[in-house]
Parts: structure tokens; C-alpha cells; sequence
């Protein structure tokens, strides 16, 4: 019974996120901004 109300709340936190990142994507948010030159991801 623990197992199954752990993976619950994991699959519960996991599906919070995606909709956060889906909402945030439709609003037009995103971590690209698009100019490669200012990139923080690249060296």
C-alpha cells in the first residue's frame, strides 16, 4: 500500500510540472530566447 501512495504522489508532482511547462510554453515563455550569441547553455 506505501509503494502505491508513493508512486501517486510522484506521478501527482511529474503531472504538476508538465502542466507548468505546457501553460508556460502557451504564454509564450521559454528558456530559448533565441539569439544564440547570449546563450547561457553554450561555451
Amino acid at each position: 500500500m506505501g509503494t502505491f501512495v508513493v508512486g501517486a504522489i510522484l506521478v501527482l508532482i511529474v503531472g504538476l510540472i508538465v502542466r507548468g511547462i505546457v501553460k508556460d510554453k502557451k504564454s509564450g515563455k521559454s528558456s530559448c530566447g533565441g539569439d544564440c550569441s547570449h546563450c547561457r547553455g553554450c561555451h
